[in-house]
């Protein structure tokens, strides 16, 4: 049986577990696990190695691929493990909401593309999938806050997107 798991924060970053999520995330929302729902990371025993060494003792670290984690870990508002979910990308945070992981919001905290259609803030760069996905997450009514760690003011990322339109 997997353990029930208190969401405390949503965030898509492209670089999963790094620093800002060690030493700021986890202490301010007192975290003590960490989802990595990754399909790459999952089928890459380096990569899931190299993650869970970076992770300190005292945090749990749960490592599946995006389907799995919908399916697999039970979510509950208030009980469970205070639990961060990362997502490496805005199309597996659409997949895992369509699938039923209903989250209300999502955190961006980097996003580098290759293929750039919108320049946000240095460290988010759209391409017109992730713009596509992101419509549909705001559909489904989730907002969406650009914020490298928690002591930043949120950025509504539809002001942005409204702002560059007009």
């Amino acid at each position: 049986m997997q353990p029930s798991l208190d969401i405390a924060l949503v965030r898509v970053d492209n670089r999963l577990v790094h620093g800002q999520i060690l030493e700021a995330w986890v202490p301010s929302l007192k975290a003590s696990c960490i989802v990595v729902a990754d399909d790459q990371v999952a089928s890459d025993f380096f990569h899931e190695t190299v993650i869970r060494m970076a992770v300190p003792s005292g945090v749990k670290v749960l490592i599946s691929n995006v389907s799995e984690f919908v399916e697999n870990y039970p979510f509950c508002r208030g009980s469970g493990l205070k639990t961060i979910v990362l997502f490496s990308k805005i199309s597996d945070a659409w997949t895992a909401h369509r699938l039923g992981f209903r989250f209300d919001l999502l955190n961006i905290g980097n996003i580098y593309n290759e293929e750039c259609k919108l320049c946000c803030t240095p460290a988010v760069l759209l391409s017109d999938h992730d713009i596509c996905d992101i419509n549909d997450l705001r559909d489904a009514g989730v907002k969406i806050e650009l914020r490298r760690v928690p002591r930043e003011k949120p950025i509504d990322l539809f002001e942005i997107v409204r702002k560059m339109q007009s």
